[in-house]
């Protein structure tokens, strides 16, 4: 509590929560907005699958400028991106307007990871698993209070309300980003000064140095694993319930709301316990627990089964073992956060692309295969997490 960075910390969980909103908005507002638009239904959200396509365009090239510029501006970049994003859905008169906007939205959420998660690897080093893993809950505390302030705008009978509050919030919270201190320019000016002689220095120290082509390609393929690990889960399992395991329709709805409770419930547990065990070990321990639950679920595609399975999925695969993949690797690599960041999420967005495309054509022959590719996806996510839990041990010095 006496770090000097945790108002800093706050600041940027904040943009998180907004980020939370801004995801689901557009499908919150899907009647006012095709009306707007002259577009149908079906049409406004296909706008949706364009922050993918602007996270995917940026997430690269804004990490390694992160490290070249610093944490702040691309924070300030990514919350002023937004801003627009909000404002110009509700003044946008057409769909390729909103598309272009939506686009603009993922570039945002490209700037503000590139700037977020390592400023809060270099802000809380020795406890960055914590620190990256709340981003996971500031979001799902923004989708959480969005039904509030959409009753709220309702009640005032003025839709476009809540833009203009995740605009207002965000345009705050610049002025307050402005002020606050970084440590990666707080690096900078102590060295300068000749105060310091590193920028930064690693949570960790090494015996041997870690190695990009064997820890960096794992860390790598882990970002697509991880990614592609629950994303199938969240968009099959109610498929997977009703079609596979016999359930109702409306049992088999239940079982996201499952998904979406483990989640939470890790994000929870993990900013706790993450307090006093290493991320790679925990990171390790959630990935094999991962590969049972859903090789569980598809060896046995029973109602309860599939139902437990559900939720220890959101609470071992969902519930922040990406971001806790991420701090290890950071934790490797520790010179440049901002590029780590781009290429383990780039990786990850392009899951994001192609396992809707493979589940869809196993779909269309067997609906249980699509949980075997999951269970495949499962165990191969282990096994890079079992190289990356050896090596880890092997490099760092624990006597320090």
């Amino acid at each position: 509590m006496k770090n000097r960075y945790l108002p800093t910390a706050l600041s940027l969980y904040l943009n998180y929560v907004i980020h939370g909103i801004g995801v689901i908005i557009i499908s919150q507002h899907r009647d006012e907005l095709a009306l707007q638009w002259g577009a149908n239904a079906q049409e406004v959200m296909s706008v949706v699958a364009m922050l993918g396509i602007g996270r995917l365009i940026a997430i690269l090239i804004s990490g390694k400028l992160s490290d070249m510029f610093g944490r702040k501006p691309f924070v300030i970049l990514g919350a002023a991106t937004y801003i627009l994003y909000f404002l110009g859905l509700i003044f946008s008169p057409n769909i390729g307007i909103a598309m272009f906007l939506t686009v603009l939205a993922g570039i945002a959420n490209s700037f503000l990871d590139s700037g977020t998660y390592p400023a809060l690897m270099e802000s809380f080093p020795e406890h960055a698993g914590t620190a990256n893993v709340l981003i996971k809950a500031a979001v799902q505390i923004g989708q959480f209070i969005l039904p509030f302030l959409l009753i709220l705008a309702s009640s005032m009978g003025f839709w476009r309300l809540t833009f203009f509050i995740a605009a207002a919030v965000l345009f705050v919270n610049i002025f307050l980003v402005l002020k606050l201190p970084f440590p990666d320019a707080d690096a900078k000016e102590a060295a300068e000064k000749g105060e310091a002689e590193e920028a930064f220095v690693s949570a960790v120290t090494f015996k041997s140095k870690p190695k990009i082509w064997l820890e960096g390609v794992a860390f790598i393929i882990y970002g697509f694993i991880s990614q592609a690990t629950f994303y199938l889960i969240s968009q099959f399992i109610s498929v997977y319930g009703e079609k596979v395991a016999g359930m109702s329709a409306a049992a088999a709805k239940l079982l996201l709301s499952s998904y979406s409770t483990g989640s939470l419930l890790c994000v929870a547990f993990t900013a706790i316990v993450g307090l006093r065990l290493r991320s790679v070990n925990l990171m390790l321990f959630y990935t094999f627990m991962s590969m049972i639950s859903i090789g569980t679920m598809w060896i046995f595609p029973e109602p309860i089964v599939v139902q437990i399975g559900a939720a220890a999925v959101g609470f071992f695969a969902a519930g922040g073992v990406m971001q806790l993949g991420l701090t290890v690797m950071g934790e490797m690599f520790p010179s440049g956060k901002g590029t780590i960041t781009g290429i383990f999420y780039t990786f990850g967005s392009i899951a994001s692309f192609v396992v809707p495309i493979w589940a869809a054509a196993i779909e269309a022959n067997s609906v249980r295969n699509i949980m075997l590719l999951d269970t495949v996806f499962a165990v191969i996510g282990f096994i890079i997490a079992v190289i990356v839990f050896i090596r880890y041990n092997q490099t760092v010095d624990k006597s320090k």
